[in-house]
């Protein structure tokens, strides 16, 4: 399975980006981890194949996670970003069947005046 992460980029706190998040194949579950310097690597935000969502208590209400199964494509609109949400952005896909988990190459997100 091939990932193919955009949309990272400097923004001012209060801003917004929206980050996209392609599969080469149809997947079962799909997610956006980050990962800050010198920390680990988080869950951000998933969506299951039947549209069930699910957030970071960090990003409820600033995020909204989505997918267009037509295009085995995952969204994350960011909203109202803060510093703090400064790391680089991966997705992760699991497939059917197996649920076989697979990384996106990542893209950087900072938060900055």
């Amino acid at each position: 399975v091939q990932l193919q992460a955009s949309g990272g980029g400097l923004v001012q706190p209060g801003g917004s980006l929206r980050l996209s998040c392609t599969a080469s194949i149809s997947v079962f579950s799909m997610a956006w981890y980050r990962q800050a310097p010198g920390k680990q690597r988080e869950l951000v935000a998933h969506i299951m194949n039947d549209g069930h969502t699910g957030y970071d208590d960090s990003v409820r209400g600033r995020f909204t996670i989505s997918r267009d199964d037509a295009k085995n494509t995952m969204y994350l609109q960011m909203n109202n970003l803060k510093p703090e949400d400064t790391a680089v952005y991966y997705c992760n896909v699991q497939t059917w069947e197996t649920l076989e988990s697979y990384w996106g190459q990542g893209t950087q997100v900072t938060v900055s005046s």
